[in-house]
This record gives structure tokens, sequence and C-alpha cells, in this order.
């Protein structure tokens, strides 16, 4: 486990594209679960530990995951989630190359709980949210493209399906179109930088994760990293 960020009231780490944030019916051991490990042992910490969920990212996503470590920050950071003052950027690699460099995405999303997928309309519709994103394209080689994507809103999968919706599936993504698996798992989609205000000291946050260290990845890592 790869921590980003730790202080008295906060933690962020770099999750895996294998990793799930909460526990589910999987049975698989969580994220959440690993970091109040870290922080029992690391602190010699009686009893159970404290630790809030503030976001999630959906299991094949690598990337940043902040938690709450009292509950003094996660009701501020809630807070913070829904009045949309953190600043949420992600990187995606699609095969499409995108009609145009930068675009704004305004869509209306509802979801499919059978099918556990994000439905995608050009218009509002009754039980429909709006969702919106702006991305631009930051590099290109023969068949990949490096998409840079600052999502304005929190919708269930929401970059995987509005991309899918201008016909750039995020490489990797079969449930939203993808043509193949990826040979390592998961999506070809990162959870690169969170920015916010700190909870309780008010000081600038900004919070980046190293992409997975894949021959995708390793494609645009130049890029990336300038």
């Amino acid at each position: 486990m790869e921590v980003l960020y730790e202080d008295n009231h906060i933690i962020a780490v770099n999750k895996s594209n294998s990793d799930i944030v909460q526990s589910d019916k999987s049975g698989d051991t969580a994220l959440e679960d690993e970091v109040k490990a870290y922080i029992k042992k690391k602190y010699n910490k009686p009893g159970d530990v404290f630790l809030g969920v503030v976001h999630r990212i959906d299991r094949p996503v690598s990337g940043v995951v902040l938690f709450a470590r009292t509950s003094k920050a996660l009701a501020r950071l809630n807070q913070m989630f829904a009045d949309r003052t953190v600043q949420k950027t992600y990187l995606a690699i699609t095969n499409e190359r995108p009609a145009e460099v930068e675009a704004e995405l305004h869509h209306y999303m509802g979801r499919n709980e059978e099918k556990n997928r994000a439905l995608v309309s050009n218009r509002p519709r009754t039980g429909y949210k709006e969702a919106i994103l702006s991305y631009r394209l930051l590099s290109s080689t023969e068949n990949l493209n490096l998409l840079e994507i600052a999502l304005k809103t929190g919708r269930h999968h929401q970059i995987r399906a509005q991309l899918a919706r201008i016909g750039c599936p995020i490489r990797g993504d079969l449930k939203y179109g993808s043509k193949r698996s990826n040979p390592e798992g998961g999506i070809c989609l990162h959870s690169w930088k969170l920015e916010f205000v700190h909870p309780v000291s008010k000081e600038p946050i900004k919070i980046v994760a190293p992409v997975p260290n894949t021959n995708v990845w390793n494609a645009f890592k130049e890029i990336i990293e300038n």
C-alpha cells in the first residue's frame, strides 16, 4: 500500500486497480481495512481505529483515495465533496481519438442496478442526474490517446460512460465498449490528483498519485511526469 499523504486528520493512498475501497459481497479485503491495519500498527493504537471513507473509485480504477482519520475531518470533507469544492483530475487512455482535442461533456445519467451499468442521455429524463466533465487530449501515439479529465460531478461510472458515449471507451473497459481487456487487469483510468483545502488546518493540499507501472501507462510516462 502506497501512502501519498498522511497527518493527524486525513490519509490518502494510491489504490491499485484490483483493490476495492469498501467491503462488498466478494468478501475480498478492502482498502479501508488495509489502511486501518496500517494506522493501528504504525501508531500502536488499542481497540478499533476510526477511518471515514470520504469518496470511492471503481474497483478497476487506480489512483488517489482519501480517508478521514477524525470525525471532524470526515464531516467537513463530506461537505466539501457535496459542495464540489474538491478538484478531481483523472487520466484516461483510449484507443479511439476524440473528435475534439478539448471539450466539456454534458449529459444526464441514470443507472441499471441489475447490470451495474450507467445509462447516458443527451436530454433530461426522469430519475437521471446531470453529469459534467471536461477533458483535453494530452498526447497520442499510433493507437493510444492520453486524456486529462476534470470531473465536475460524481455520478456512478461517470467518466467511463461519458467517454464511451462519444465513441472513446477507456482501454480495457469491456463493460463500456473496449474491444479487449488489459493483460494486467483493470482499466486505463487513474485518479491522478486531488486538490482541496485541508479540513482542519485550512491549508491548500494537492495530492498526486503516480500511474501504474505498465507498458501502456509507461508509453506516456514522460508526458505525465512533466
